[in-house]
């Protein structure tokens, strides 16, 4: 074959490259949803996807992908092509795999494209619970060993990090946790009364905490929640959760390392404008959530101290399977 010949399939092929970077999307994209229908992040993606869509000037195509405390779903677009064309529309989950046991990725494998919003934590009860507020609840719990029921979505879910931090803060409470697939699945079983407490995003809970329909025991936040400005803080409850808070999870969207930059720059561009739009933004505001909407470093940077704090309080806690020293994950402030 002549150098002319190579040469002009080398140039063909690159120029293929280039159109195909340039005319993104040519075709659906795949976003995947870690996380059951109904729960704090299908609500976060559904709502502001639409609008990323219409600056896009494509379709994305969402699925929910549950199990593995969202394992699953990481793993399917890890081994996906990296074209943008399979988002991971993902919660703070996969920064703890490694110390849990989970999985041997986390989102540096990834590309963030937008972390969108961040929730606060909400201890919510079944509205006939025998306790009304935090304080009750530890009068219960210490008087009825082994009975009262906690929901929980898994190792390195948020109600997993809420639970080792009240353990840390109270003393090892006393309860049976109550798996499931996400906190939408916990809630509706709350609310039907199959367990008696959830720690939740306060974003998943709002609606069913306006509606009567659960009752709200404690805010993990150092300052009154506007949402919620009646409901206790934990602070108030007790000064020694200061050490943990302010925490919370929050939401993203990614695509696989080493998707081409005009991909992730038409991404990351329409997820942006996607964030600020005023029914997006209205929508988080009303739902306690707190916006970020921000992507590159900085986006990269509060990953990074994230799974520091967030990794080291649950290996303190004595509930991971491997330090975070192994994996390269420094204890905040070193």
């Amino acid at each position: 074959m002549s150098r002319k010949l190579i040469g002009a399939i080398v140039a063909l092929g690159l120029s293929s490259t280039v159109a195909n970077a340039q005319d993104y999307p040519t075709k659906e994209i795949q976003g995947i949803i870690q996380w059951g229908a109904g729960g704090s992040t299908d609500t976060v993606m559904r709502s502001v996807t639409p609008h990323a869509e219409e600056a896009l000037g494509g379709t994305v195509v969402m699925q929910n992908m549950t199990g593995a405390v969202g394992a699953i779903a990481l793993n399917y677009v890890v081994d996906a092509q990296a074209d943008g064309y399979t988002l991971l529309m993902g919660a703070e989950n996969p920064m703890l795999y490694k110390i849990m046991g989970l999985g041997d990725e986390d989102y540096s494998a990834f590309t963030p494209i937008n972390l969108l919003a961040r929730g606060t934590p909400l201890l919510v009860a079944n509205v006939d619970a025998p306790f009304d507020d935090y304080a009750g609840m530890l009068a219960y719990i210490a008087d009825n060993p082994g009975e009262l029921k906690m929901g929980a979505t898994g190792p390195g879910g948020l109600p997993s990090v809420i639970t080792a931090m009240m353990n840390t803060v109270e003393g090892e409470l006393d309860v049976i946790a109550v798996p499931y697939d996400g906190d939408g699945p916990a809630l509706t079983a709350l609310q039907g009364g199959a367990i008696d407490v959830m720690p939740a995003v306060l974003g998943a809970a709002i609606e069913g905490v306006r509606a009567g329909n659960m009752k709200p025991i404690l805010i993990f936040d150092t300052q009154t929640n506007e949402t919620l400005p009646d409901v206790q803080i934990a602070t108030d409850a007790n000064a020694s959760y200061a050490t943990y808070l302010p925490w919370g999870p929050f939401f993203g969207v990614f695509v696989k390392n080493g998707t081409p930059d005009d991909v992730v720059s038409a991404l990351t561009a329409a997820y942006a404008k996607g964030a600020a739009n005023e029914d997006f933004v209205a929508l988080m505001d009303g739902r306690g959530f707190t916006m970020m909407n921000i992507s590159g470093d900085e986006a990269t940077d509060f990953l990074t101290k994230w799974q520091q704090g967030t990794a080291w309080l649950l290996d303190d806690a004595g509930l991971t399977k491997a330090s975070p020293e192994e994996f390269g994950i420094a204890r905040p402030g070193e």
